[in-house]
């Protein structure tokens, strides 16, 4: 079974020597021992911290396309997480910096609430830090419930505040 799923990395932390775009890449790895078959990986984008006016350093983030298999929604959010605690992520706080955030942007066939989850995510078309990087990757892709197109979705943003900084080059492709 093939099941596109698009996931959603940020990092403004450093974790175990690396930061920013290295660190993306780590992740991406760690995608790939957990056994996830990555399609096609964007570039990496550098934003200001959501939402605007937090103190934060500025996070890298960037979009990976899967294979997500016969995993359901609540699978794959459950070993996203694992992923996240194995580079140091803890949840304490709403916005706070962060070592690796990994979210499911859209996974294939599934629309609606699952468990935890809301799919697509909910949130993901007011933000030019998921849009970039998927507008780069996909821009055809049209998100279920709105009808447009990623590269719309980006389009109908103000513009700036995120610029393409770095690929995810060296990661096994």
């Amino acid at each position: 079974m093939h099941n596109t799923a698009y996931i959603a990395m940020g990092t403004n932390m450093p974790h175990g020597g690396a930061a920013g775009a290295d660190l993306l890449r780590q992740a991406v790895r760690a995608l790939r021992a957990a056994g996830l078959q990555i399609r096609a990986l964007s570039g990496v984008w550098q934003t200001a911290a959501w939402p605007p006016g937090v103190n934060q350093p500025d996070y890298y983030n960037a979009v990976v396309s899967l294979d997500a298999g016969d995993r359901s929604p609540q699978a794959l959010y459950r070993t996203l997480r694992e992923i996240e605690a194995a580079f140091g992520r803890e949840r304490r706080e709403r916005w706070e910096p962060r070592t690796l955030d990994l979210d499911i942007i859209a996974m294939e066939g599934f629309v609606g609430a699952f468990g935890d989850l809301t799919l697509p995510h909910a949130r993901m078309h007011e933000r030019s830090f998921v849009l970039a990087p998927l507008a780069e990757l996909a821009p055809d892709w049209v998100h279920p419930v709105l009808g447009k197109t990623a590269a719309e979705l980006l389009g109908g943003l103000p513009g700036g505040g995120y610029r393409r900084v770095d690929d995810l080059a060296g990661t096994g492709r």
